[in-house]
């Protein structure tokens, strides 16, 4: 059974950074690609960005730039580095490896609020 631990959210004022952690186990993780989501309050989740096995990324436009997603296999942990940020990425991000088998897996998130 897959699960995923997210952690490394916190308040922070507009322009600052963080950076997000997500635990995976359960899976043999090397093989897999993994997705960043978010989900802002009233909002519907939605996706930021993936990075596949071996190690390409992908972003939304909003995030591009901004974001950049690694991984290391040695920890089973993907990374969510967060650059730049606004207010309008205040949400609750979560991670997930988006395959038939773990796709519908969810941890409980860890929320990012950026704030003056």
């Amino acid at each position: 059974q897959v699960q995923l631990v997210e952690s490394g959210g916190g308040l922070v004022q507009p322009g600052g950074s963080l950076r997000l952690s997500c635990a995976i186990s359960g899976i043999i993780f090397r093989i897999y690609a993994i997705a960043w989501y978010r989900q802002a309050p009233g909002k519907q989740r939605e996706l930021v960005g993936t990075i596949t096995s071996g190690g390409s990324t992908n972003y939304a436009d909003s995030v591009k730039g901004r974001f950049t997603i690694s991984r290391d296999n040695a920890k089973n942990t993907v990374y969510l580095q967060m650059n730049s940020l606004k207010p309008e990425d205040t949400a609750v991000y979560y991670c997930n490896v988006p395959s038939k088998m773990f796709g519908n897996s969810w941890g409980q998130g860890t929320q990012v609020t950026v704030s003056s």
